[in-house]
């Protein structure tokens, strides 16, 4: 949601500003802007995709070496060319861009107004751009020491970066609640939402913490002081990510790559960590709060949107093998609902960015009530990963798309190492079932290859069902979980309404829905309540639907009720989540692409969800 990239050294800012805004796309945006210093301060922006942009900057001057540029996801404001960033300062020698909300920004700018500030944009962000040249006009103090001054008035989030006309050697960068790294080069500075338009050209970065302000001049070395004014020391951090995982490598889209992905991200999530020949599972990232998890009265799953998703999920997995309850909350509704949260509590939060903003909040409403955080992240560095007591990364890679397939099913991945080892270290299990489990989920990256063969039924199934207007996907246990992210998948990138249910509430509301027009999604594979999801099956086709059954190799029940059926392998039940997910991917990036629509930045959606 929103980017930021940033640049000041010995080469051209230009190609480097547009290369990380493109970089910066996946993110989810509505307008774009660049400013760029050499004897003047040159601000252009306009709303629409960078593409856009770039056509509007052909002829311009866009020489220099120092220049910030931006993608606006629209919150206080539409997006157009006026409310798109970068913003000028009221004397238009300062320029800003900005991640974040600036929750006080109205009295804030009803105080500016009353000496004498006029606002040309709706933004939250003219307006802190003006607080600051104030205070550094009126203290006389340096622009460093303004934003510190600033930022101890404004209430909110922010990431921010200013360029000053009038020191061409020098970037102002700070944030609080919204992700911004600086990668360090030879005698320049990068700055970014992420470290996607950094790794060109070092590997070498600086994650800033809340309430931090960086001063990045020309042949210095980087300075840090809180808002505060307490100095920090640099921690500089080694980047992992391999450039060829920001390219499509020849697939049409990064949503398609990622789902061919899955059987590699799975197999990297359980790299070191599945021992099946020991019969174990090894953590290091929570070992030290391994006795806790075993002690554990109560589990509770805090996460967002496909997230929420996998730690349901969780939920099934926690307390079938080690028997501890779980509760899954909306990260956004439990940070406001006043929680009973025991400090003896395990809070386990998901969030593939590790920046979502409402599971960030309820993580530090746990940690003030004395829970154990354990974080489940995909993004080394990022601000849950550092708010967490403890954690494990699911080893993904970075996922371009907005729409998650692999974070997903790493996520599950995950979920069911920390089970099959809570299980193990509570005696929960016996020893031959954990080997079973153990040796089955390590096959499941090469069942995950003999999923992916479906592809091209599913583009039959695509074509048929791409104009469809309605669509319900049902499950049960485990199911359930993977029917709900199926129908938020088709949701996403199609733009057709779907919902995922619990197969045996469909006669609690659903079925009113169902006719010869509405094509129902069933999980039916031959595990758990297989015989009552053939009854619910019978009950969906006594109404004329339409239904895609995803079954186990060799079903002949299902196959002789379904219009349709998608064969996946034999697994084991709790695993089946890893598996059942694949095709139905598969399905929602078909029919989005047959329907035209923009796979890869959906619209409105934006991948790091850094506000409310």
């Amino acid at each position: 949601m929103c980017g930021i990239v940033a640049y000041i050294g010995p080469r051209q800012a230009y190609p480097i500003l547009i290369k990380g805004l493109h970089r910066l796309e996946y993110r989810g945006y509505d307008s774009a802007g660049i400013a760029i210093l050499n004897s003047t301060l040159k601000l252009y922006k306009s709303k629409g995709k960078v593409a856009e942009l770039e056509k509007a900057v052909v002829g311009k001057d866009l020489s220099g070496t120092i220049g910030i540029a931006h993608t606006r996801w629209a919150t206080h404001g539409e997006p157009n060319d006026i409310n798109a960033h970068p913003h000028f300062s009221y004397s238009k020698d300062l320029a800003i861009i900005h991640n974040g909300i600036i929750e006080n920004y109205s009295p804030l700018r009803n105080e500016l107004r009353k000496r004498g500030y006029e606002f040309i944009s709706e933004t939250d962000t003219e307006v802190l751009i003006h607080l600051i040249e104030d205070i550094q006009l009126n203290e006389k103090v340096s622009l460093a020491e303004a934003v510190q001054v600033a930022l101890n008035q404004v209430v909110g989030a922010y990431a921010i970066v200013i360029i000053d006309k009038n020191d061409p050697d020098t970037l102002i960068a700070a944030r609080k609640g919204s992700p911004l790294v600086i990668g360090i080069g030879e005698h320049e500075f990068f700055v970014a939402s992420d470290a996607t338009p950094i790794v060109e050209y070092t590997r070498d970065v600086v994650y800033l913490d809340d309430e931090e302000v960086a001063v990045l001049k020309r042949n210095h070395e980087l300075k840090i002081k809180t808002i505060t004014n307490i100095e920090k020391t640099p921690y500089i951090q080694t980047l992992e990510i391999n450039l060829s995982e920001l390219e499509k490598e020849g697939f049409e889209h990064f949503m398609l790559k990622e789902i061919y992905e899955q059987p590699r991200s799975i197999r990297d999530s359980m790299r070191g960590r599945l021992k099946v020949k020991e019969g174990i599972v090894l953590l290091g990232g929570i070992a030290e709060y391994q006795q806790k998890l075993v002690n554990a009265k109560r589990i509770i799953i805090v996460a967002c949107g496909t997230s929420w998703h996998a730690g349901l999920v969780g939920e099934y997995l926690f307390e079938e093998l080690a028997r501890i309850p779980v509760e899954v909350e909306y990260a956004s509704e439990f940070r406001y609902r006043n929680p009973i949260i025991y400090e003896d509590d395990i809070v386990i939060a998901i969030s593939q960015s590790g920046e979502t903003a409402d599971t960030l909040a309820a993580v530090e409403l746990a940690k003030s009530k004395g829970a154990t955080i354990i974080g489940i992240c995909n993004v080394v560095g990022s601000s849950i990963a550092r708010a967490t007591h403890a954690g494990t990364y699911t080893h993904a890679g970075p996922e371009i798309g907005v729409a998650s397939t692999k974070a997903f099913t790493a996520q599950v991945t995950l979920l069911t190492l920390m089970a099959l080892m809570l299980a193990e270290q509570k005696g929960s299990i016996s020893r031959s079932k954990l080997n079973m489990l153990l040796h089955e989920l390590e096959a499941i990256p090469e069942k995950v290859e003999k999923t992916l063969l479906v592809n091209d039924k599913i583009k039959e199934l695509a074509a048929i069902f791409k104009d469809t207007r309605n669509a319900l996907y049902l499950g049960r246990g485990y199911n359930y979980p993977v029917a709900m992210e199926g129908a938020l998948k088709l949701k996403e990138i199609s733009y057709i309404h779907a919902e995922g249910y619990p197969a045996a509430e469909m006669k609690h509301g659903p079925i009113a829905l169902i006719d010869a027009a509405m094509p129902v999604i069933v999980i039916a594979t031959n595990k758990g309540t297989y015989d009552k999801v053939v009854s619910n099956i019978q009950e969906v086709k006594a109404r004329h639907a339409k239904i895609i059954a995803i079954v186990t190799e060799g079903d002949e029940v299902v196959k002789a009720l379904a219009d349709h059926i998608i064969e996946i392998p034999e697994t084991e039940e709790m695993l089946v989540p890893l598996l059942a997910t694949i095709p139905l991917q598969l399905l929602s990036y078909h029919i989005a692409v047959m329907r035209g629509c923009n796979v890869d930045q959906p619209r409105n959606l934006a991948k790091s969800v850094t506000v409310e």
